[in-house]
């Protein structure tokens, strides 16, 4: 049977012509259908595109001297922590230590609108068509995001919408403009340093000390963990190189958007887009920069504004120190100064640009990376590429390994696409320190694996999990490091957050291609010292693709560059006298030849092999899975690697 506008058409035992008519019955059903789903794809925001009045954020008059938990950090993350700890019955002060007059840090005061969003496995095309995402996690993050524009939403939108959830609940405290805060220590016994509080100067320049249970950091760079003697790593430290972050960017914004100019933009030759984002415009990388070495243009992320205008993440800002407020700040005047000249070049080089003015930044850079806390568990990029789970998952993440440049004259990288990985509670729990709970970017995830874990949407989800950790640490009278080691009261966790809305089903994922190769231990040494990359398809690998002399001394000399304590020699001794390395194969002995070198043990090249294997340095299963000792392909080659960077530089993948 069909069903037609409410009408009931058997087909069976029909003459011909009732056939005829069930055929055309069908053939409209089809249009039907194909007519709903363009209806469905338009985009009708055009008819409630008001800005919303920004509300007054108003600090608590008085605060208690005690609080089960304190928050540091309006941020989306902190928001959420200090909503799900709320909303299990915990007593909350929300702390700000910033001059900001709106809730959404980077969203709303950085003017960061799109979203980097985490889609379930199980998203399909006919979801994507008909509006109904399919995320991961969900929880708080969903509550909010259905009350915003979309994909990239209004700030004033976020912020109000932010506002109301913290103000809905009467467990919260929230204290604005703190000019100062700072956690409070306690030596209790063998346990070490545990945060029993935090001492802050508010708005006012009055100084209190606050005490609590637990502190969530919820700031950007894990500020208070920091202050607290929490331990990290700075950048790329973890693959050699501590001055190396990603790069910081000041949003800008143009106006006098129509929708006849919008559907210009979002039609440009290589533009992707839906009804509140834009994403695209290779070209802008040409804009030729006022100073090529601090500041540049990539491709164009826009979101969509109710008043008009658009939100433009595009800027890049080289060589800025996030841990620096001197740095920051000079990072945001020379942004001031650039946009107007990016502005000018849009309009000049891009039609859909020609009659929009330029509206001013945000106030606030968008920065990428700064610490990474060392935790009970440390995300590897292994976990990534396995799409891993884990027992204390209390978060999953999807978003692509998007490592943007480090430097002026490199460029961005997409490592890798996850399907679905988890997130350990443990990565939110300081390896040396108690009392404390870091969420956001700045949890324990590894340079690399952090391209994925730092989006805010899944810092959110950290988030909700840390609220409702601190009340079943507290309900029990441990620890949170306790409570990270107790696999019954993680279950407990998980089961108390999926209650309250986060859905931690981790899908049936199959084993990917490049897990099966022989030389994938290999290819996650190369991908976690940034060697090598899959792309958005994880198709770009090329381990079975013969390499060559140039490229190998290429990737030791990188390799070299970040661990010179352990490797006191150059690959290019071992090569100096080959003419158009490029061209020639690598060997299994000139591979070998290269590696002693780089350790700084030259030896003959016919007996290189034998050296490294006596040393233990390379293993015979190695050796023995090259089919062509002739011809190293790039696999062969990462294997190799591999083997010395486990047995010689103690490294672990």
């Amino acid at each position: 049977m069909y069903v037609l506008w409410g009408g009931i058409i058997n087909l069976r035992n029909r003459p011909l012509l009732t056939w005829s008519v069930s055929a055309l019955a069908v053939a409209v059903m089809l249009v039907g259908a194909l007519t709903l789903i363009w209806y469905l794809k338009q985009d009708k925001h055009e008819a409630a595109m008001v800005t919303q009045p920004l509300l007054p954020v108003l600090s608590e008059l008085s605060i208690q001297n005690d609080y089960d938990v304190i928050v540091a950090g309006t941020d989306p993350e902190g928001i959420t922590a200090a909503i799900s700890a709320a909303r299990n019955g915990l007593k909350v002060l929300l702390i700000d230590g910033h001059n900001r007059d709106k809730l959404g840090g980077l969203m709303t005061i950085g003017e960061l609108n799109t979203l980097d969003l985490n889609y379930s496995p199980s998203q399909s095309f006919i979801n994507k068509e008909l509006g109904k995402q399919s995320f991961l996690n969900n929880g708080i993050f969903l509550e909010w995001f259905k009350q915003v524009e979309g994909s990239s939403f209004d700030i004033n939108t976020a912020a109000n919408v932010f506002y109301r959830m913290v103000k809905e609940e009467p467990n919260i405290d929230l204290q604005m403009k703190v000019q100062k805060m700072t956690p409070i220590i306690e030596q209790k016994g063998a346990s070490g340093k545990t945060v029993i509080g935090m001492h802050i100067v508010d708005e006012s320049g009055a100084a209190k000390d606050i005490y609590a249970n637990t502190v969530i950091d919820a700031t950007q760079d894990a500020d208070i963990a920091a202050a607290a003697g929490a331990s990290f790593t700075i950048g790329r430290e973890d693959i050699g190189s501590k001055s190396d972050l990603m790069v910081a960017t000041l949003v800008f914004r143009m106006k006098g958007v129509t929708p006849e100019i919008w559907n210009e933009l979002a039609h440009y030759k290589d533009a992707g887009s839906d009804k509140m984002s834009i994403w695209g415009y290779d070209e802008a990388k040409n804009y030729p920069s006022s100073d090529p070495k601090k500041v540049k243009l990539r491709g164009l992320n826009i979101g969509r504004q109710n008043d008009g205008s658009i939100l433009i993440n595009a800027m890049q800002l080289f060589n800025i120190d996030p841990l620096d407020p001197q740095s920051v700040a000079q990072g945001v005047e020379i942004g001031q100064k650039e946009a107007p000249l990016i502005a000018n070049y849009l309009k000049s080089h891009f039609d859909g640009f020609k009659n929009l003015e330029y509206a001013g930044t945000a106030n606030e850079l968008y920065i990428r990376e700064s610490r990474h806390l060392i935790g009970e568990y440390r995300l590897k990029l292994k976990d990534l590429m396995e799409n891993k789970d884990f027992w204390d998952a209390i978060a999953y993440g999807s978003y692509p390994i998007d490592i943007q440049s480090i430097s002026s004259g490199g460029s961005g990288t997409v490592l890798m696409k996850p399907k679905q990985y988890g997130v350990p509670f443990r990565t939110l729990v300081p390896k040396d320190i108690d009392g404390l709970l870091v969420v956001g970017r700045s949890a324990s995830f590894d340079t690399i694996p952090h391209g994925s874990a730092r989006v805010i949407p899944l810092g959110m989800a950290t988030g909700q999990a840390a609220g409702a950790a601190v009340k079943i640490a507290k309900d029990n009278g441990i620890t949170l490091r306790e409570l990270s080691k107790s696999e019954p009261l993680i279950d407990q966790l998980k089961k108390t957050l999926v209650k309250q809305g986060m859905d931690l089903t981790m899908n049936k994922i199959e084993a990917q291609d490049y897990e099966k190769h022989k030389d994938f231990n290999g290819l996650v040494a190369a991908a976690s010292m940034y060697l090598t990359s899959g792309g958005y398809k994880n198709d770009s690998w090329k381990l079975d693709e013969p390499t060559n002399i140039q490229r190998y001394l290429n990737q030791l000399r990188q390799v070299r560059k970040f661990h010179a304590d352990k490797l006191a020699g150059d690959p290019y001794t071992a090569v100096d006298s080959i003419q158009d390395p490029i061209q020639k194969p690598l060997t299994l002995t000139m591979a070998a030849s290269m590696l002693t070198a780089m350790i700084g043990n030259e030896q003959d090249e016919q007996h290189s092999v034998d050296y490294l294997l006596k040393k233990g340095w390379l293993k015979q299963e190695t050796i023995d899975s090259i089919t062509d000792p002739a011809h190293l392909t790039n696999g062969d080659a990462y294997q190799m690697l591999y083997d010395l960077s486990v047995s010689l530089m103690k490294l672990e993948f």
